[in-house]
């Protein structure tokens, strides 16, 4: 029999575009003969899922079913392509654990750790993973911008402690452009984090659980046209992605290595990306998502295309993997 799959997209954050891009990808590569697709956009203003003409059904929010042509379709499983909140940050996973539904993501509260970055970097680091030096405020704190360089030091980065897609980041030269760089952030977060600029080649490393074991796929160097890996950059062609990356084998190995423990720390499951800095040949861990871009041109399927998985065979892998997972 058919499982019925649940593709949720859209979200509540500045990544919903995005997130639409990649349910739809989801959406188009689901295996149909294996699978009952349905795309499911949650918004703040209504969960509605789509029929195939695009037309909206509301979701019932107290199982996550709904009515198409007077039949109730309860699903088996979610895919989760929701960047940002609330599918990345785990709000919508433990609605999901309450009522038991299985989905394709890192759990609940792994979620939740992996998207606050502060907290992430704090776990890390007592296992060892290299990390730049940061400076963390919070909304409404005193801001002592020689304080914090004092610190960090110039140039440095400064993002939101909870958003993707470099929503907010600024790059920052000079004690004049501090304040203006933490006002920015603070609009999509209330929670901010300032860490020192980290010379070196960006990498981008996908690690997912493929036939029961996590698998490190080809590792894709990131190469900027603009002063860091921005949202233009990433989404507006203004980098190179260079898959496999232009790495020694032994900074490979390491970054892989590296990869592969940060998965395991944090009791992942499913897709993950981290990026990395390596310096001096030795890597320094940036951020991990747990819901990756997933259309054509994104990352993770890039990396999975030279490893030779098709989509297909991805998004398929992540939901067997899914409804077979106990927890």
């Amino acid at each position: 029999m058919k499982k019925n799959i649940a593709i949720i997209m859209g979200g509540y954050s500045s990544e919903i575009e995005i997130s639409l891009k990649s349910g739809n990808i989801v959406y188009k590569y689901l295996d149909k003969k294996k699978y009952n697709a349905y795309r499911v956009s949650v918004l703040k203003e209504k969960w509605v899922a789509l029929d195939e003409f695009d037309n909206e059904i509301p979701i019932n929010k107290n199982d996550f079913s709904f009515l198409l042509n007077g039949k109730t379709i309860n699903f088996h499983c979610v895919f989760n392509a929701i960047h940002g909140d609330p599918g990345e940050n785990g709000v919508i996973l433990a609605y999901f654990d309450l009522i038991g539904l299985k989905y394709t993501s890192a759990l609940s509260y792994q979620s939740a750790l992996t998207f606050n970055k502060r907290d992430t970097l704090s776990v890390l680091k007592d296992y060892g993973i290299k990390v730049a030096d940061s400076f963390y405020l919070n909304k409404g704190d005193e801001i002592n911008s020689n304080k914090i360089l004092d610190k960090i030091g110039l140039p440095c980065f400064v993002k939101p402690n909870k958003a993707g897609s470099s929503f907010g980041i600024s790059k920052v030269y000079s004690l004049d452009k501090l304040l203006p760089a933490i006002h920015k952030a603070f609009i999509e977060d209330s929670e901010i984090l300032i860490e020192s600029f980290l010379d070196g080649t960006e990498v981008s490393v996908g690690v997912i659980q493929f036939k029961g074991e996590a698998k490190v796929l080809p590792i894709t160097e990131i190469v900027t046209e603009n002063d860091f890996f921005d949202y233009e950059a990433k989404y507006e062609g203004k980098s190179k992605e260079i898959t496999p990356a232009r790495i020694s084998l032994e900074e490979q190995s390491k970054v892989e290595k590296v990869a592969k423990k940060v998965y395991k720390i944090l009791n992942m499951s499913g897709f993950s990306r981290s990026e990395f800095i390596l310096v001096n040949h030795v890597p320094y861990f940036l951020e991990i998502n747990t819901v990756p871009g997933l259309t054509e041109e994104s990352i993770l399927p890039q990396q999975a295309k030279v490893a030779g998985i098709s989509l297909k065979e991805l998004f398929d892998n992540v939901i067997v993997s899914s409804l077979s997972n106990s927890k």
